[in-house]
Order: structure tokens, then C-alpha cells, then sequence
């Protein structure tokens, strides 16, 4: 059953203003805003002194299913998405078996319209060999086609110059592209190794995937995007260096080449590692503080476009083997924008900006069919944030199936009161509704 919720006294932050107003929610949809709403509401919310934001949408999650659900859910990992805000997300292939045939993918769908609390949709991954299923692909109902130009959790790189140019040529729609060279990532492993042998740290990983491999990379799928017209999105940018192949002279919406920053690559650098070792070891790597520094600029002034996660969940174990052995991957759905929402009180970021590059500008880089404003009419996706509500990361309030974040034991100075999910109340109060699951996204293409 759906019901009417009523937003009392919220500050809406949407359109880069903010103003104090009533929202009115019925069946799924923002029915109206006004300073003053007199309508009678199944549910009434007061959201005096605290902020309402459009539900973020995160264009790039692995949450592991099917195959690999030791390491997480998709009920599990959506939970810990809304818990933190984010009400839509849009999931990547290498599961197992990967989703790379449109049956695979389908299967997916399937899992999420049963147990998915936040809204859905998940990419068409790409092989050598699966050119004639990705042009399959329905533009309307598919986030994009994801190409591994670089290798990394599960095995679907994709190194054929001819494929890459048939996918770049005739991809149905977006493609969004994992960018690093394996051959300079292959040659700087071998000449650590040389010098090291198997002693190796996680503090070694940034100069094994380096920001050559990520620049040889990008470049090569900006060059292909550019020779075809390929809508391509370029997703965690991680380096400097890659920073000029982006143009911030064009509105989001008539951009052909777009760019995604995570929120780890804003927040550590390669300092980090002597802390957090293989906790913060990721693809592509977590790089030195000039890099880091570099990124956040470039975000702000839009040559780069969108603000993510690439929320990778792995097991305690699993992270503590080894570092040549431990795999790479950061949970961080739950966290992140606690994470930019502390970069606004260290006065690096606006909460205009914060909604803009992590609510408006994934719906508009992909298209999202009325979500990510809020506006009258669309979905009601949204969340109450307390940006003055301390509260610390402790492992019974950490919602991953993993059990573990390298934020343990870190203030957040900001909390997610509650998350609306299409018209419903999925968390509030620190509690999880789940009589009623997320929706399926559609794409205006």
C-alpha cells in the first residue's frame, strides 16, 4: 500500500537554491511544494532545521550478485545505499557468471524487483565476444554498456582494438569505460616484483597502477569516443594527468564525453595506504596528494561531472591476505555523502554543488526519466539530511553484508534522518522499511 507523506519545513536544496518548504507526496510522485501545505498526509514529517535533497543516484556499484554473494546483496548493499541517501544506483557486470548475454542481465532485474529497497539498473558488460548481445541492448530500460579497458574484479577485459572499435562505432547506447592499460600495469608489476619479490604493501599500488596506465588508457577511449560520436562515460578518474582530456566549456546535457570522480579519490591519498593498507586498495589506485588535490577543482569547475562510489565490497578476510593476493575493491555506498557532506563543513564544497554533481548531474549525464530534481511531477526520491547530527561509524550501524568499513570508528558530522524510495519511506529513524522495493530506472533515449 502506498501512502501520502507530507514534508513539513524542510530546506529544499534543489536547482542550486535552497528555500524552506512543504513537499506533498502522493502516489510515488511529488504531487506539490509550497512554502505552506494544509493537505492531510498518511505520514507527516518535520524536517525543521535539517536539509532535503534529492535521493542521490550512484552510477557505478558492485553489489555482487549473482555468485559472489559472501561479499554482498543486492538486499543487503541497497539497504546500506538508502541508509546513506542514495536511492537510485546503477550496477556493474562482474558478477559470476557475468552479465554479458541479455538473459544474464534480465536475471538481474529479477533479483532486484524482489529485494532491492533503493531504485535499479544495471549495466550490459562487454567481452571480446559478445558483440551481437550488446547490441541487443534496450537504450530505454539499460543504464549503459560497460568495456573493462583495464582488468579488474572478475575476468572481462576487453584488450581487441577491432571489438573496441565495433563497440565504440555502434553501441546502442552509453558506454562507460573502466580505463587503465594493462600492458604498463603488467610492466610495472614485473620490476617491483624484481626489486621486492612478494614483500609487497598496498603503499606500492598506486605506482603499479599508475596514472600512465589510467592516462594510456583514457586517452585511447576519448580517441575512439571522438572518432564515432560514442555518448562515453569515463568513470573514477583518478589522476591529474588525465584532468585536460575533458572539456568544461559544454552544458552537461550536449556533453558526448563525461566523467566520473569517486568519493575515495577526493577524500585519501597515497599517505593513506601506511594506515589503511589493503582496506583502501582499489582499481584504479588511490594516488599521491597532488592528484587528490587536483580533482576536486576539476569537479567544481566541470571537467569532471559526477561524484560516485564505485562501492566494491570484499570480506575482512579477504582484504587482510596478502596484497598481491587481497582483492581490490572499497565499501563506501553507505558512507558517501557523509563524506562530501564533511568536505562542506571543511568549506572545500557547497551543498548546492554536493547535489548538483551527485544527484542532478548522474540523472542528466545518463538521462534518468524524472529523477534526480526535485521537482513536482517526478519520483519522490529523496532524503532528510541533519548536516549538524554527529554520529560515529561503529560496526553495528555499518549495513554492508562485508561487516566492515574503513571508516570504523570515524565522526561523521552529518546523518541521514530519513529516505523516501519512490513515494516510500524506506529508512527513518535509523530503521528499514521494507514492505515495498525500489523501481526499475527508465532512460529518456
Amino acid at each position: 500500500m502506498m501512502h501520502t507523506i507530507l514534508i513539513r519545513n524542510g530546506r529544499l536544496v534543489n536547482r542550486g537554491q535552497i528555500r524552506e518548504v512543504d513537499i506533498y507526496i502522493k502516489k510515488q510522485r511529488i504531487e506539490r511544494i509550497a512554502p505552506s501545505i494544509s493537505y492531510h498526509a498518511d505520514i507527516e514529517l518535520d524536517a525543521a532545521g535539517n536539509y532535503v535533497i534529492p535521493g542521490l543516484i550512484d552510477d557505478q556499484v558492485h553489489f555482487r550478485e549473482p555468485g559472489l554473494t559472501h561479499k554482498a546483496t543486492i538486499a543487503t548493499e541497497s539497504r546500506a545505499a538508502v541508509a546513506g541517501g542514495v536511492t537510485s544506483f546503477m550496477e556493474m557486470p562482474n558478477v559470476a557468471p557475468p552479465s554479458v548475454t541479455q538473459l544474464l542481465l534480465e536475471e538481474k532485474y529479477r533479483i532486484a524487483a524482489q529485494h532491492s529497497l533503493a531504485n535499479y539498473s544495471f549495466y550490459m558488460g562487454t567481452t571480446n565476444d559478445n558483440y551481437d548481445e550488446v547490441m541487443r541492448t534496450d537504450p530505454r530500460k539499460i543504464c549503459g554498456v560497460k568495456i573493462f579497458m583495464g582488468s579488474s574484479t572478475g575476468n572481462m577485459l576487453v584488450d581487441d582494438r577491432l571489438t573496441l572499435e565495433r563497440l565504440f562505432a555502434n553501441s546502442p547506447t552509453l558506454i562507460a569505460t573502466h580505463c587503465e592499460d594493462e600492458a604498463t600495469i603488467h610492466r610495472n608489476l614485473a620490476h617491483f616484483k624484481s626489486i621486492y619479490g612478494e614483500a609487497f604493501t598496498a603503499a606500492l599500488h598506486p605506482l603499479i597502477r599508475n596514472e600512465e596506465a589510467c592516462l594510456l588508457s583514457s586517452s585511447m577511449a576519448v580517441e575512439l569516443a571522438k572518432k564515432y560520436g560514442t555518448r562515453l562515460h569515463i568513470l573514477h578518474i583518478s589522476t591529474l594527468d588525465e584532468l585536460a582530456l575533458f572539456d568544461n566549456q559544454i552544458p552537461l546535457k550536449e556533453k558526448k564525453i563525461t566523467a566520473e570522480v569517486c568519493v575515495h579519490h577526493l577524500w585519501f591519498s597515497a599517505e593513506d595506504y601506511a594506515r589503511y593498507g589493503n582496506q583502501i586498495k582499489c582499481n584504479p589506485a588511490i594516488k599521491g596528494i597532488a592528484h587528490r588535490e587536483a580533482l576536486l577543482p576539476a569537479l567544481l569547475d566541470n571537467r569532471l561531472d559526477v561524484v560516485a562510489t564505485d562501492h566494491a565490497p570484499h570480506t575482512r578476510e579477504e582484504k587482510m591476505q596478502p596484497y598481491l593476493q587481497a582483492p581490490s575493491g572499497v565499501p563506501l555506498v553507505q558512507h558517501s555523502l557523509n563524506m562530501m557532506i564533511e568536505m562542506y563543513h571543511q568549506g572545500k564544497i557547497t551543498l548546492e554543488q554536493i547535489v548538483e554533481k551527485m544527484c542532478h548531474a548522474p540523472a542528466d549525464a545518463f538521462l534518468v526519466e524524472q529523477r534526480g530534481y526535485l521537482d513536482e511531477g517526478y519520483w519522490a526520491d529523496l532524503a532528510i539530511v541533519d548536516i549538524h547530527h554527529p554520529w560515529t561509524v561503529q560496526l553495528e550501524n555499518i549495513h554492508y553484508k562485508c561487516a566492515w568499513s574503513p571508516f570504523e570508528g570515524q565522526t561523521f558530522r552529518s546523518k541521514v534522518l530519513s529516505t523516501v524510495v519512490s513515494g516510500h519511506l524506506a529508512w527513518h529513524n535509523d530503521r528499514f522499511n521494507s514492505a515495498k522495493t525500489g523501481e526499475r530506472l527508465l532512460f529518456e533515449r
